[in-house]
């Protein structure tokens, strides 16, 4: 089972997107509903279709600093990382199935 790893600061983020390979960024707060709702999907998703794919949750009420730097405004918002590279953003609302199709390839060349 995936574990959720917290980001506590900018420079750490930084450090683990240059070693990591995959990395899927969950922003969100406690007081998103959405965001609630569907971070176990995701997780679950994670493990079940993409387990070489670090997790991370960021909350945007302690750390604006972090998504200011991303531009992230809107809550849930995930940005995908292959490589130290953003290349997937969803924002608002995010359709589990479609947020796999577009996972499925770029991790499919890296990892396949």
């Amino acid at each position: 089972m995936k574990e959720i790893k917290s980001i506590n600061s900018l420079e750490n983020l930084e450090n683990s997107l240059l070693e990591t390979t995959a990395i899927l960024l969950y922003f969100s707060t406690n007081s998103c509903n959405v965001g609630e709702a569907l971070e176990p999907k995701v997780l679950h998703l994670l493990n079940t279709q993409f387990p070489k794919m670090d997790f991370y949750k960021i909350d945007m009420n302690f750390y604006p600093e972090i998504a200011a730097k991303y531009s992230v405004f809107a809550e849930p918002t995930i940005l995908v990382f292959f490589e130290g590279k953003e290349t997937i953003r969803k924002s608002r609302n995010i359709g589990i199935f479609e947020l796999e199709e577009s996972i499925e390839r770029p991790y499919k060349l890296i990892f396949e």
